[in-house]
């Protein structure tokens, strides 16, 4: 099958978060399953045009009643020589700094205009190439409008057998600009309410996409139930559950080069579940690395987030003997902490770390302590307010560390809650997030590590014998492919 994916970011050239490991780590995938796939974006400053191919000759794309001219680079995937990425270098569209924004400027007025360069330009690229992709996969916002495109547009043309496909990673996130930003597209403006741009007296190019797409797929089977509600659906539940029949969940798989206890070279010391005692060696060297007294017998608690909102910060890290300073105060833990974001909260970690000698941080981020912080805690603490995948709770399964999370989008569908009387799951799950809800539930995990050594190691082997590979999510992004196909091309 030819596959083109159509991305606003994929690593190793550019990355803001989840959206660029899962991108490539598919395309790896497929590439390796024998599927002909590549990839397009665009190309950033920080990309070298040094490092890359320059393709013969400037490739035209329609755009705002007009034609832009662009260079187009070319690159093979460092782990997968097959896997060609494709850049789009346009001066004005891309020539700055920053993906969709920069601290300055949040969110780029001009992100329409950006990104339907990107999205015209998949097809011309494909035109270029002389090769017409059998599926367009398209994620998020950012490439929704190819979605558009393909349907209202290029089905009309050498692209009526091509299938759509989008994956939505964040329901959070969905490209809403003014109305005016539509002439960016250069199509139709019978367009802005029939392709379902419309929203609100302006444009949402994500709802658009989910309007346009064949087929639909979210990164966790519980998000994409949870987004067709009015609690998960950030104002697009209803579009949703009129496209339900179209809509699957597949879960993320995790780069296990990357993140395996038994050959992991950023860890002190490997280990396995045969050889599980050996995680302690771990934990003497993040207590060491964080400052906290180094003690085999006290449970850590590790955290690895953003500061963000959506990863339950306000509950968490409540301000003047909020949940935090409670737990450190009143349970016999320790905990470590890499993170950053939202000022009021690094604020309030430095106050609970001048406050708690069993309460460390490091504000930023660090790829190294990230590892250490996985290997070396004996629990997890992930209380989203919600999680379309998550992955720190898969590698916490997998190098044995037990996660404490709340139950909503792929924590629901990765965890499996402690059974006090087998001894049965893999971490530990609450409902509703309050500070209630989690102080208790790390009580809880407390008491089983201090009364239930057994439990807790069984759970820990159950943990990391389990599998999280993208092999088994590839092969049902195939069958959504040719549902797609079918569904657009009626073949």
């Amino acid at each position: 099958m030819k596959i083109l994916m159509v991305s606003a970011e994929a690593v190793p050239f550019a990355k803001t978060g989840g959206l660029a490991d899962a991108v490539s780590a598919l395309a790896i995938t497929l590439t390796n399953m024998g599927h002909d796939v590549k990839i397009v974006m665009p190309r950033y400053y920080k990309i070298d045009r040094n490092k890359l191919k320059l393709l013969d000759g400037p490739m035209g794309i329609p755009v705002g009643g007009g034609e832009a001219w662009t260079a187009v680079y070319e690159a093979s995937m460092p782990q997968e020589e097959k896997l060609k990425v494709y850049f789009i270098d346009h001066e004005q569209a891309f020539g700055r700094d920053g993906v969709y924004g920069t601290p300055s400027e949040t969110d780029f007025h001009d992100n329409p205009f950006r990104f339907s360069i990107l999205c015209h330009g998949a097809f011309q690229l494909s035109r270029k190439l002389g090769w017409i992709p059998d599926i367009i996969h398209c994620h998020d916002w950012s490439a929704s409008p190819a979605l558009v495109f393909l349907k209202h547009i290029y089905r009309y043309q050498e692209f009526n057998k091509t299938g759509g496909v989008l994956t939505i990673h964040n329901l959070g996130y969905q490209g809403q600009y003014s109305k005016e930003s539509f002439a960016s597209f250069g199509i139709d403006w019978g367009l802005y309410y029939g392709a379902g741009f419309e929203h609100h007296g302006g444009i949402n190019l994500l709802q658009a996409g989910i309007s346009s797409a064949d087929m639909i797929t979210t990164v966790s089977p519980t998000y994409a139930r949870e987004i067709q509600t009015a609690e998960g659906g950030f104002g697009l539940d209803g579009l949703l559950r009129v496209r339900s029949d179209v809509v699957r969940g597949i879960l993320n798989g995790v780069d296990l080069r990357s993140w395996d206890p038994a050959t992991d070279k950023r860890l002190p010391k490997n280990y396995s579940f045969k050889t599980i005692k050996d995680k302690a060696v771990n934990k003497k060297a993040l207590q060491e690395k964080m400052g906290l007294e180094v003690n085999p017998d006290i449970p850590v608690f590790g955290i690895v987030t953003r500061l963000a909102d959506q990863k339950g910060i306000a509950e968490l890290f409540a301000p003047t003997y909020g949940c935090m300073y409670n737990m450190c105060s009143n349970l016999k833990i320790q905990v470590a902490v890499l993170g950053s974001g939202e000022a009021w909260c690094e604020n309030e970690i430095r106050t609970l770390e001048s406050k708690l000698p069993n309460f460390k941080a490091y504000i930023g981020y660090d790829e190294n302590l990230s590892h250490l912080i996985e290997a070396g805690s004996d629990f997890f603490i992930m209380p989203s307010r919600y999680e379309p995948c998550g992955l720190n709770q898969i590698y916490s399964l997998l190098y044995g560390t037990l996660p404490i999370v709340r139950k909503t989008g792929g924590l629901a569908d990765t965890v499996e809650n402690y059974n006090e009387q087998t001894g049965e799951g893999t971490g530990f799950m609450f409902d509703q997030l309050t500070p209630d809800a989690i102080y208790n539930t790390v009580g809880w995990a407390t008491y089983a590590y201090y009364n239930k050594k057994d439990h807790i190691l069984k759970m820990q082997k159950t943990g990391m014998a389990k599998t999280f590979t993208w092999d088994a999510s590839a092969k049902q992004y195939l069958d959504t492919y040719n549902e797609a196909i079918f569904r657009g091309c009626g073949k």
